[in-house]
């Protein structure tokens, strides 16, 4: 059985007029079944953040090694004669 990520349904008969799915959603995914099995996801541009991503500066990133450096040492270290 397959998880269904939203509450919003629609068939593949009900999309033929896609607006009338999206406007009944109010904005929200909805999934897509074919013969009861999940084919997708229409997600409408609303559901989508418009925020753009930020991107880690070099520092954030060999603090976030530094601070893991006691979980991954002895990988690296088990790594370093293969």
């Amino acid at each position: 059985m397959t998880k269904i990520l939203t509450n919003h349904i629609a068939t593949m008969t009900e999309m033929r007029e896609p607006h009338k799915v999206l406007e009944r959603s109010g904005g929200k995914p909805v999934a897509i079944l074919r013969n009861s099995a999940l084919v997708g996801y229409l997600v409408p541009a609303e559901a989508v953040s418009d925020v753009q991503p930020r991107f880690a500066s070099r520092e954030e990133v060999l603090a976030s090694l530094a601070s893991r450096r006691i979980t991954t040492q002895p990988v690296l270290d088990y790594l370093k004669d293969k």
